[in-house]
């Protein structure tokens, strides 16, 4: 069978369009949508026919083309950002959206949201208020910082500081900070970005403090401290202390800036996890601006974060990528909450999920595992179903070498490969995101919540009794 032959088994428009299941969709979509889904799905069969040389392939696309808009129509009905299940063990997963929010942070945010507010608008003098006032205050309590900011992510966050101080002027870096933040964007990539001409110092393993002193010029505008949060240099090492590059600063009148990256508001030593620099330590060891994430370690949302000296915060204020870089009202409403509770930091480890998931007993993660496992066998489960140790991951580039002891469920499939049972909690109502060890699925408890169990159990039963089928 040529080309034109296979061309000619197309379906034609109307075709598809008088077609039952197609019509029920009219409810959901307007007609001029779903005739353009249609036709997309056509042009990309052409496509398809024309790069395809395997005629038995051609005609299985062929037949499943009204299946297939059936399925593209669904998906842009209900949207493509959905609820999935993480069972990976890494806990503040890039991929997966990073830090979540507790129903309590949600319900308390949804009533900002819903309704004006004072965004922008001072309620004492009825006069036109700075966002940059939300949540400056708790920020500046919570690390001791003289003032603050909020952009959209840290990344903005070194952008606008480098470009504040540093443009068209150098900052000094160590060539072992120079790191790779994700998805390629890298420090270098940023400063250049940002007007700042990068100035390496010391080698990828050794840096001193005369490499600094050696590097400054009438032209330096920064020094930048980065902290390698995605990864340690380990063994024949040295780096430049907090205290000495503040002293550095201090005695020059250079800015110092320092790249927390994840940045955290507690100490996680207690829970037996490698310590992690808190952003109050910077402030304390006299760095003029810290810079960190909102939606790793501090478990909130998107943001960048930074604070410092309140004349060098002014002034950033005041620069016109402020405004490109700004957050708005569900951010704010979202920080602020998340904030609130580390006020009573006690209550931080189990109000806000990140934390939770991070410092949660490894006992109450195993009592998970222990369940999920009796739910399958008591419905008839037929896959070989172990309880394992496990380690998760804090992950989203923090504490890199840090793994947590945990618990997860083992899954050795009898009726398909274990490739083909990932792949069918991938694609279930709602997806469920594991892991392949040694040919065995690994759904690791720590990230799953107690009432994600059941919705787990249920949509592996029904897997299993379709592989079989």
């Amino acid at each position: 069978m040529d080309k034109n032959q296979l061309y000619r088994l197309i379906p034609k428009v109307d075709t598809i369009m008088g077609r039952e299941a197609i019509q029920k969709l009219d409810t959901e979509l307007d007609r001029k949508h779903i005739l353009t889904i249609v036709r997309q799905e056509l042009d990309a069969l052409r496509i398809f026919i024309d790069e395809t040389d395997d005629v038995n392939t051609i005609k299985q696309r062929i037949d499943s083309t009204e299946s297939n808009i059936i399925k593209s129509l669904h998906r842009i009905g209900q949207g493509k950002l959905i609820k999935l299940i993480n069972c990976t063990g890494v806990i503040v997963h890039t991929n997966l959206g990073r830090s979540i929010l507790s129903d309590e942070i949600f319900e308390e945010i949804k009533q900002k949201l819903i309704s004006y507010t004072n965004l922008e608008y001072d309620l004492e003098s009825g006069n036109r208020g700075s966002r940059h006032s939300i949540v400056e205050s708790l920020v500046c309590l919570l690390t001791g910082a003289e003032s603050a900011m909020i952009v959209n992510n840290n990344a903005a966050a070194v952008m606008l500081t480098l470009n504040t101080f540093s443009q068209n002027k150098d900052t000094i870096v160590s060539r072992g900070e120079l790191v790779e933040i994700g998805g390629s964007f890298r420090i270098p990539e940023v400063m250049k970005m940002s007007g700042a001409r990068l100035v390496e110092v010391g080698t990828t393993n050794k840096t001193r403090l005369s490499d600094y002193e050696h590097a400054i010029s009438d032209n330096t505008g920064t020094i930048m401290k980065v902290h390698t949060s995605n990864y340690k240099i380990l063994g024949f090492s040295e780096s430049v202390s907090i205290e000495a590059l503040a002293e550095l600063g201090k005695s020059t009148g250079i800015v110092l800036i320092e790249d927390l990256g994840s940045g955290t508001l507690v100490d996680f030593k207690p829970f037996g996890i490698t310590h992690e620099p808190t952003v109050m330590e910077s402030v304390e060891k006299g760095i003029d601006l810290v810079t960190f994430s909102g939606d790793k370690l501090l478990g909130g949302p998107q943001a960048g974060l930074i604070v410092g000296k309140k004349h060098l915060i002014d002034k950033m204020k005041k620069n016109q990528l402020a405004r490109a870089l700004r957050v708005d009202k569900f951010t704010l409403a979202a920080l602020e909450s998340v904030l609130k509770i580390y006020l009573k930091e006690d209550q931080a480890f189990n109000k806000i999920p990140t934390l939770k998931m991070i410092t949660q007993d490894k006992e109450k993660v195993k009592d998970k595992a222990e369940s999920l496992k009796t739910m399958l066998v008591e419905n008839g489960f037929k896959s070989i179903i172990k309880v394992i140790e496990s380690e998760s991951m804090i992950g989203g580039g923090s504490l890199p070498i840090a793994l947590i002891p945990s618990y997860a469920v083992e899954i050795q499939p009898l009726n398909c490969r274990v490739s083909t049972l990932e792949k069918e909690l991938r694609h279930a109502p709602i997806p469920v995101i594991s892991r392949i060890e040694d040919d065995k699925l690994i759904l690791d408890m720590r990230t799953v919540g107690d009432d994600e169990l059941k919705i787990i159990a249920n949509q592996l039963i029904e897997i299993e009794e379709k592989v079989i089928q």
